[in-house]
């Protein structure tokens, strides 16, 4: 490839997204590409820093400051991670982007949607998705598979995540030709076949 591709992983915790991040991470090493995996929060270097105040910090934080963290590790990871690899011909496989924002902070948190997708705008400079994966799944049965043990994020509530799932189902009923919802409730197997479905329809 001269120029690479820039692929999303998106849904609620426990929907099963890391593991079929890679597994197609695999899939296309397997056959010659080179990949690049990333994530948000938390992307190599300053993003790990930013990933530990948002998932650890034990005082109160405003919804809106915890937009502006996310922003800030994205602004970094777009710049100095995902562009550079893309213009390389890399494949980028990114655990959350943009759509997270949207849907945690602004359909989760009440933060006002129009201004956060300026801001996601302002953060990544351009940079959009080639394609983007929704994995979808109850809240009931996402939570069981988080466990007992939940970092701040994973705390907010059922009714939270459901506003959640609810966003990123608006989101992929706004742009039905980027973003991919597969139902997450399958086996691994099943899933992982439906992503490389679609991953063929984007290389044609």
């Amino acid at each position: 490839m001269s120029k690479g591709l820039f692929i999303t992983f998106e849904g609620a915790d426990g929907c099963g997204k890391t593991t079929q991040i890679k597994l197609l991470d695999e899939y296309l090493k397997s056959r010659g590409y080179k990949t690049l995996l990333t994530r948000e929060p938390g992307a190599k270097g300053l993003g790990e820093k930013v990933r530990e105040i948002l998932l650890n910090y034990d005082g109160e934080v405003s919804p809106r400051c915890e937009s502006f963290l996310f922003l800030a590790d994205r602004a970094q990871n777009a710049d100095c991670i995902i562009k550079p690899a893309v213009k390389d011909g890399v494949i980028v496989l990114c655990d959350r982007h943009t759509d997270s924002t949207i849907a945690y902070q602004g359909y989760g948190r009440g933060v006002n949607i129009e201004e956060l997708k300026k801001l996601n705008d302002m953060a990544v400079s351009g940079l959009k998705p080639d394609l983007t994966f929704v994995f979808d799944i109850d809240i009931q049965t996402s939570m069981a598979r988080v466990g007992k043990e939940k970092d701040r994020m994973e705390s907010a509530g059922l009714e939270f995540f459901e506003r959640v799932r609810k966003g990123y189902l608006e989101i992929a009923k706004q742009e039905p030709e980027r973003v991919k919802v597969i139902d997450s409730t399958k086996s691994i197997e099943e899933i992982h076949q439906k992503v490389l479905e679609f991953i063929e329809n984007v290389f044609g």
